[in-house]
């Protein structure tokens, strides 16, 4: 099968009802796709209104996009509490690939959360942390497009299982791809190497899933990779894919 088995145009102001059934059709003829098909698809179905997101944990999803979609736009939501590795490889993607990085920031400063709300909210209430400084944020800058990238794979936490590589994001109204839904790690190890994909260095110190710093930790060798994540709260995801 190939994109133009797909020929679907999306008129100007499409309804939510138009972009529910291309998702939902979409869905069925990419369910088995590889990557670079399902994104190929995106880019010519939604052109400028198409968009990815990145944590900046590696640049596999930008490689891959960008090779399809030069100048691609890259939101990168900036939380204010980011490691300073996480912002270097920000930087480095920038230079590297063809893309357009978009830095969203949330409606508040750290400060000017911490002297609304009180310090560390981060450990007394991470999800309305995590709501306030990412998914509200994600949430504006979403606005102008009709799908977004993710990255996100089914094999990286028991949330996730049930994703498909196009799907309905009912919470945005949107089309969400996930191109990678179906790879696992050693399919993500294989491209990085292959392509020499710029990898957050903290991830060569025990960071295996990386987040904001006050919430993320090292793990051991052998331990669930996002264990590192929200540690002992009992969260295992930020908000931005439920």
């Amino acid at each position: 099968m190939t994109v133009t088995d797909l020929d679907v145009t999306v008129r100007p102001r499409p309804t939510t009802l138009d972009l529910r059934e291309l998702a939902e059709s979409a869905g069925r003829f990419l369910r088995d796709a590889p990557a670079q098909q399902i994104v190929s698809w995106a880019a010519a179905t939604f052109g400028d209104r198409l968009c990815l997101t990145s944590s900046m944990s590696d640049t596999l999803l930008i490689d891959l996009a960008s090779r399809v979609k030069p100048g691609i736009d890259v939101l990168f939501i900036d939380t204010g509490y980011h490691f300073p590795e996480t912002l270097g490889t920000r930087q480095a993607a920038a230079h590297v690939h063809d893309i357009t990085v978009i830095d969203v920031h949330p409606s508040r400063t750290v400060a000017e959360q911490e002297r609304d709300l009180g310090p560390r909210l981060f450990g007394r209430n991470p999800d309305l942390c995590c709501h306030l400084r990412k998914v509200e944020p994600l949430n504006r800058a979403l606005t102008p497009y009709l799908a977004w990238i993710s990255g996100i794979r089914r094999d990286e936490t028991g949330t996730r299982t049930h994703i498909r590589p196009v799907e309905w994001d009912p919470r945005r109204r949107m089309i969400k791809i996930n191109p990678l839904a179906h790879w696992t790690q050693a399919d993500a190890d294989a491209y990085a190497v292959e392509h020499n994909i710029l990898i957050n260095p903290l991830h060569h110190e025990g960071y295996p899933s990386i987040g904001c710093a006050p919430c993320t930790r090292p793990v051991d060798p052998g331990d669930d990779p996002r264990s590192g994540r929200w540690a002992g709260t009992g969260k295992t995801e930020c908000g931005l894919h439920l």
